[in-house]
């Protein structure tokens, strides 16, 4: 199996696709072959039939782990030893019919202003008033951010794709603030380290 992985890897990165779907496809394959206990080659049509039954009457996947597993499986027979099966075309996922859980404005702001660290509250600020993701949140860089017209450039998003996003007053000052706040905590450091040189090594 370890050579198809790889060559299923590759198969993914020639069309595009980001690292953390190829990680999800690539174990969804695995997973197959580990239920059955066989390699990919001796997977029969109605073990997919069976796996995919499993998923949904035992395992109760959710639509997005269905999801998952259909594309993954999908890709790697159609794409990677080129051995398409009818049995995949007529999986459909069910999906979700919940409502969303959605905070009011007055909720958001009470929870914000309740969290104590600066740097967390000024992180989670600005995802949510930039609608960031929260990867896209937490590696957001100072080069990211243009002051001057308002937006912040969100680098290798969804789909390996960049993208601008506004970026209110009030989030920036936010932002000024945290940088303020980083710089003087560095440079108390230095100072902290310059002072135990000078005492220790006169």
């Amino acid at each position: 199996m370890k050579p198809l992985r790889e060559r299923m890897r590759e198969d993914l990165q020639l069309k595009g696709y980001s690292q953390s779907t190829q990680t999800l496809y690539v174990n969804a394959v695995r997973q197959l072959c580990e239920h059955f206990n066989k390699p990919p080659g001796r997977i029969t049509e109605e073990d997919l039939r069976d796996y995919f039954l499993y998923g949904k009457n035992v395992k109760k996947w959710s639509p997005s782990t269905s999801t998952v597993a259909l594309c993954g499986i999908k890709f790697f027979f159609d794409h990677t030893i080129k051995r398409p099966w009818p049995t995949l075309l007529f999986i459909r996922p069910g999906r979700n019919k919940t409502l969303p859980v959605v905070l009011g404005r007055d909720e958001v702001h009470q929870l914000l202003h309740s969290i104590r660290l600066l740097r967390y509250r000024v992180c989670l600020s600005t995802i949510y008033s930039c609608g960031l993701r929260l990867s896209e949140g937490t590696h957001l860089k100072m080069e990211n951010i243009d002051s001057d017209r308002g937006f912040l450039t969100i680098r290798q998003s969804k789909g390996n794709k960049d993208r601008h996003v506004p970026l209110p007053e009030k989030t920036l000052q936010l932002l000024r603030q945290q940088w303020v706040a980083h710089r003087n905590v560095a440079g108390n450091a230095i100072m902290y380290q310059k002072w135990q040189r000078k005492v220790y090594h006169p």
